[in-house]
């Protein structure tokens, strides 16, 4: 059984909760032990490092550091969230890169005992393993149930494939990794030219016009295109492009229907796992009609557009506001 250092970020435990279900799913029958930094904490996300340089780091190192006493015969760090990913891989880089932050970095560290060496550890986001450790032909050898007919959008999102530190990419516009581990389950995969092109990140909370915008594109094209859904390997993406898909149609007038899950939830279906233990049937845009269409019945949840509880909080802010003279949600 391969063995990893796993980090799991915020984002597994809350709002990617079926990505962290569904890769549980998937350890197995692929023979993988991912073994969770103890004590892990937030990496800060994008924010904080254009905050303050130094804590934002130091915040990052403190999990490279964690992780370097977990090594125990491998040195390999697995993220599955975009922006984890990239934060450690840029902290690794940087601290190695600018000797002076790094002392300053490891002088913050030291306080609660701790100390990293720039290099120690590989960072390597979990599709990266899957498709060049684990290997698209395992892979393909545990599909039972092929994802035939189903035309898929793949979409990687613009922090994954660059900056390539490490150059682990195919291609830092057209990465393939996804398109070929899809293919591998049998998924029809549509030629997708925004793979890479931006979610909008936050900019849902700083300004939704330009998030809704960028959200439009993705989902006009792939639907453009008759992508049964889109898959995603980010938490942030995956949040984004489902839970504002609704206040991106009130917005612009359209009424897109373009469900977006993670690609562990499809490996999952292939691997011939149930869709409930997937996380399946929990997204805003269901998936149920285009998964019925090759067979997969999803079950009925809580439907995400009614009205919640005040103790369940909201999926989203919701606004309202003027476009083309008529109030919309925003």
């Amino acid at each position: 059984m391969s063995k990893y250092i796993f980090y799991p970020g915020c984002s597994m435990e809350s709002s990617a909760k079926a990505y962290m279900e569904s890769l549980n799913t998937i350890l197995e029958p692929l023979d993988l032990n991912l073994e969770e930094i103890e004590d892990w904490n937030c990496c800060g996300a994008t924010e904080y490092l254009g905050l303050n340089l130094i804590p934002a780091y130091s915040l990052i190192a403190r999990n490279l550091a964690l992780a370097a006493k977990q090594m125990d015969g491998t040195k390999t760090v697995v993220a599955p969230c975009s922006a984890c990913y990239l934060n450690l891989a840029k902290a690794d880089h940087y601290m190695a890169e600018r000797p002076a932050l790094g002392d300053k970095v490891n002088e913050a560290l030291a306080a609660g005992g701790l100390h990293y060496t720039p290099g120690t550890l590989d960072v390597r986001h979990l599709i990266d393993v899957l498709v060049y450790d684990v290997g698209l032909e395992k892979i393909r050898s545990k599909v039972v149930r092929p994802l035939h007919g189903l035309k898929v959008a793949p979409y990687m999102g613009c922090m994954l494939p660059r900056p390539d530190y490490q150059h682990r990419w195919s291609d830092h516009e057209r990465p393939t990794e996804l398109d070929d581990l899809l293919r591998a389950l049998g998924a029809d995969v549509i030629d997708y030219p925004l793979t890479t092109e931006c979610c909008g990140g936050h900019m849902t909370q700083i300004s939704p016009e330009t998030a809704f915008e960028l959200i439009r594109r993705l989902v006009a094209d792939a639907d453009e295109r008759d992508a049964h859904l889109m898959v995603t390997v980010c938490p942030m993406c995956q949040m984004n492009v489902d839970a504002y898909q609704n206040e991106m149609n009130h917005f612009f007038g359209t009424d897109y229907h373009m469900p977006i899950l993670f690609f562990t939830q499809l490996m999952g279906l292939a691997f011939g796992k149930q869709p409930e233990e997937l996380g399946i049937g929990v997204e805003m845009v269901s998936s149920r009609n285009a998964l019925a269409d090759i067979g997969v019945e999803v079950p009925v949840t809580q439907d995400p557009s009614a009205p919640r509880k005040k103790d369940e909080g909201l999926p989203m802010p919701r606004r309202w506001t003027k476009h083309e003279g008529k109030e919309v949600v925003k």
